[in-house]
């Protein structure tokens, strides 16, 4: 089975798409720099114990004034820019990995029962996504984030999936409109298939191959969501990582020369999110035979 799995069309164009290739590569530096952050990170910059306003606005270790261990210097409470980008990356991934997982599996059945039932409850759900996606899913997060009494990375999880099971559902809808009149679909139900068997067995696998597709784009914008959130000072507390918010913080410095506050974790963000992209398009291309793939 492995020999064959190697030997399979989806591997063979895997390796020789240098974007996906290039894609799968930043995510897995990502994911494990944040998976092993408090053995890799030379502090845990939220630690009290741990940081110091003695290491103020330090420098990068490879310029004049900069020293062992920040080696990409540190912000305005002393804390370590790479240790904290290991953190806020964390924060991030987690953050997208919940909407999607949460968000996804919420839409993905609104659209799959909508699909197969069809009638009131489809146009009930439909008109539901509708209003929802008439509404900035910023704007919706923001407003919702400002209600909520307390803050973490749970809410801002919530609040972004308020809105963002709309394209799940939306997507299986359609894929399921098209699957549930497929030849092998009718011939379920003429032999006596309920309704369960026919949605978990038959519909399911058959039409979720564009979810997956959703997904990888869908994780890209809830980061870049998340970071924004943070940067306007409605996303995790300051006493949480995040990228948006060291963005927001190192801007106030950019201007005295502190360049480093913003540079670094704008380039962590950009190089995560490019990743995810990369890795999104090539099953993009993979998952729909109707688009020519670059050679």
């Amino acid at each position: 089975m492995n020999r064959r799995f190697f030997k399979s069309k989806i591997v063979h164009d895997y390796f020789h798409d240098p974007s996906a290739i290039v894609g799968s590569f930043l995510l897995v530096i990502f994911i494990v720099g944040t998976a092993f952050a408090p053995w890799i990170a030379p502090q845990n910059p939220y630690d009290l114990e741990k940081v110091s306003l003695e290491h103020f606005l330090t420098p990068p270790i490879w310029m004049e004034e900069g020293k062992a261990p920040f080696l990409l210097g540190t912000d305005d409470q002393g804390r370590g820019i790479f240790s904290t980008i290991l953190y806020g990356c964390r924060t991030s991934l987690i953050v997208g990995f919940g909407v999607v997982l949460i968000a996804g599996t919420f839409g993905v059945t609104m659209g799959l029962l909508a699909g197969y039932y069809g009638g009131t409850f489809d146009s009930v759900t439909m008109r539901l996504a509708d209003i929802f996606f008439s509404f900035s899913t910023t704007l919706m997060a923001f407003l919702l984030l400002g209600l909520f009494k307390q803050r973490g990375v749970l809410i801002v999880i919530l609040a972004i999936c308020i809105a963002d099971w709309v394209r799940y559902a939306r997507t299986m809808r359609g894929s399921v409109l098209q699957v549930k009149e497929e030849a092998y679909i009718l011939a379920a139900k003429a032999t006596g298939a309920g309704d369960f068997r026919l949605l978990i067995r038959h519909l399911l696998p058959n039409a979720i191959p564009p979810i997956f597709v959703v997904m990888a784009v869908d994780m890209a914008v809830v980061i870049m969501l998340e970071a924004t959130l943070s940067f306007l000072g409605v996303g995790v507390p300051l006493t949480e990582p995040s990228l948006g918010m060291m963005i927001s913080i190192g801007k106030d410095y950019v201007y005295a020369g502190m360049w480093w506050l913003v540079v670094f974790p704008g380039a962590a963000l950009f190089f995560l999110v490019i990743g995810i992209n990369l890795f999104a398009d090539w099953l993009r291309e993979e998952l729909n035979p109707k688009i020519e793939r670059r050679e």
